[in-house]
């Protein structure tokens, strides 16, 4: 059960049965609904509005009903900066998607609230009145909005080796995520990354499929105990299946390794989150021995439907259809190719209509068959029907309280304290005094919210700078000082002399996401963090390292000159949590979740593969008390 007190929510969305939502599609976006239209049900009408009756009874009898571009359209994803709320209407369209940084303006989650309602009042305007389904990439918080809890990456959560506050992480973002009126992340990835030169690796629990298994009770947090309880949105186990195993670290790349190895390394982690009941699978965009996943009937429909038993819907990612064939752009051939393998949903942001244009044209030409068609909206609308939004479309604004909320906040702080892994501590550096000290802070990385949030945080590849709320690493460290202690700052290390009883450095990677992430070349830190580091060693002072970072970094030849190392991730917003282990607030009890490489030509290196690293994996000190 989670510790989390928001069971006590009211639920998701405000309480505008389907006659509210359907006066709404005809009176139009700024008309308000009466006050008896918000509970009213229609005395008769189609058996499908009729709550009453059970999930199959109703998804069966609306199939009967729908035409073929009916179904093809709740088939259709496309990018909100691509589509009208007028295009959902006319072309049917059963889902829309944020990508990275696609955002309203401005991007406050009462605008969000008010585009998604738009959106969704659209798609009841629809003759059969099915609700759209909203996806965002809310993989660490509800990142795309600012003044959203920014919770630490993956990498991170991974290393506090804690479901509980995973679970609970999980339940803060969809309260979060549903008072912007949104019902579906794309999270939790679970992929197991073998290899840290992939730039998704921050994305991953960690390099043993046991951890990212154990952490996929994220998906309890996001669905709740119920798809329609309070604050529920429909979870998605992402990258299906072996994208983090692929040859060099290559992002889009190939997995080349046996069925026995697939299945014992990076299949356990979906079946866990199938026995959850997690509502998507996302496929990846990687290939499986030369083979693209997109396209691959085995796995998909084999493996995942038949084997693993799973009765969500499948969707592809951004315009991965295309990639089939290996040319840009998608044919025919590769939409009945994707649909026939078990996709359920495509993810088209931009070229929506020639993909209903493309689909339609091969069922009818016998490329696809009405079965497989009617199998894929049986999956969809039955998550439609289970998430309450036949019943409750439009977004619960009583919510919006809980967007950055000191709650939520305080659940944020705990999770970077406790990802936080102490990796060398010599003399007993570490805790720092609170009182009656002088500490020097210095590095790029102190002071910027946009740093230590990294990747897929406001926007798709994150930036530095102060680009949302919250508190940086400097700022927590200056509110957790006593006030007999002086803490400096300068970001190059300039300024420090012999007076300071410690420095600490806060150094790292800049943002990142997928593709621009990839490391091939090197891991190290670049030459302005190590210029950084010899400016406060050349004082004498003892020098503390905090590494923010998507993964391992390469250190092994300065580590010596180094007093102290403690690995911080991609902490987030709530910086005050790296503070809290470097005074002794909270004791270091983070484990490393992925092996820490002696130079990257070891890679990739993992736990039991023979190699010598610098640190192995579930290694991490803590203070004596």
């Amino acid at each position: 059960m989670s510790r989390s007190p928001s069971r006590s929510l009211p639920g998701r969305r405000a309480k505008t049965a389907v006659l509210a939502a359907a006066l709404l599609a005809f009176t139009g976006a700024g008309a308000a609904v009466p006050a008896a239209a918000q509970t009213a049900r229609p005395a008769t009408g189609p058996g499908y509005l009729d709550a009453r009756r059970p999930v199959r009874d109703r998804v069966e009898d609306l199939l009967s009903r729908m035409t073929l571009d009916e179904k093809i359209g709740q088939m259709t994803q496309a990018e909100r900066g691509s589509v009208t709320p007028d295009d959902v209407t006319r072309h049917r369209i059963g889902s829309v998607l944020s990508g990275g940084g696609s955002t309203p303006t401005p991007n406050t989650a009462e605008a969000w609230a008010d585009m998604y309602d738009g959106f969704q009042r659209a798609a009841l305007a629809t003759p059969r009145r099915i609700p759209m389904i909203y996806g965002v990439d809310a993989v660490h918080g509800h990142n795309n909005l600012v003044g959203a809890t920014i919770f630490p990456h993956n990498i991170g959560l991974g290393a506090t080796r804690d479901p509980d506050l995973v679970r609970d992480v999980g339940r803060a973002t969809a309260e979060e995520v549903a008072a912007t009126g949104v019902d579906w992340t794309f999270a939790p990835c679970l992929c197991v990354a073998r290899d840290d030169r992939w730039g998704r690796t921050y994305e991953s629990f960690g390099e043993v499929p046991e951890l990212p298994a154990a952490m996929s009770v994220i998906v309890d947090g996001f669905q709740g105990r119920r798809l329609d309880g309070p604050a529920s949105i429909l979870a998605t186990a992402k990258h299906y299946v072996g994208d983090g195993g692929t040859a060099g670290g290559d992002d889009q790349g190939d997995t080349r390794i046996s069925e026995a190895e697939l299945r014992r390394i990076h299949l356990p982690p979906f079946r866990a989150a199938v026995r959850r009941g997690v509502g998507s699978v996302m496929i990846s965009f990687s290939s499986w021995n030369g083979v693209k996943l997109h396209g691959h009937r085995y796995l998909v429909t084999d493996v995942l439907k038949k084997e693993l038993g799973f009765d969500g819907f499948v969707v592809s990612d951004w315009n991965g259809i295309d990639q089939i064939d290996g040319q840009p752009g998608f044919t025919p051939q590769e939409v009945a190719t994707a649909i026939n393998a078990g996709i359920d949903m495509v993810m088209v942001p931009q070229d929506w209509r020639r993909f209903i244009d493309t689909l339609r044209g091969e069922v009818q030409a016998g490329h696809v068959s009405m079965a497989r068609i009617d199998d894929a909206n049986r999956r969809i609308l039955t998550k439609k029907f289970e998430l309450g939004l036949f019943e409750r479309p439009f977004t619960d604004r009583r919510l919006l309280r809980t967007v950055g909320s000191d709650r939520h906040r305080a659940l944020a702080r705990r999770a970077v304290a406790e990802s936080q892994v102490l990796l060398k501590n010599d003399g007993g550096v570490l805790p720092l005094a609170r009182n009656n000290n002088k500490i020097f802070v210095a590095g790029r990385a102190a002071d910027d919210i946009g740093i230590q949030s990294g990747g897929w945080t406001i926007t798709w590849q994150g930036s530095p700078g102060n680009i949302t709320p919250g508190t940086t690493i400097l700022q927590g460290i200056r509110q957790t000082a006593g006030p007999s202690t002086t803490v400096d700052y300068s970001r190059d290390g300039s300024g420090i002399d012999g007076s300071y009883r410690a420095a600490v450095a806060v150094v790292g990677e800049l943002p990142y996401a997928e593709g621009e992430g990839d490391r091939p070349d090197g891991m190290g830190l670049d030459a302005g963090d190590l210029a950084t580091i010899e400016r406060l060693r050349a004082s004498g002072v003892p020098v503390i390292v905090v590494l923010v970072s998507g993964r391992p970094l390469d250190v092994a030849a300065q580590l010596p000159g180094w007093n102290a190392l403690v690995a911080s991730w991609l902490p987030g917003t709530e910086g005050r949590g790296v503070a809290d282990v470097l005074f002794g607030v909270t004791r270091p009890t983070g484990k490393l979740p992925m092996t820490w490489m002696r130079s990257v030509d070891q890679q990739p290196i993992n736990r039991g593969d023979g190699k010598k690293p610098l640190f192995p994996y579930g290694y991490g000190l803590t203070y004596r008390r």
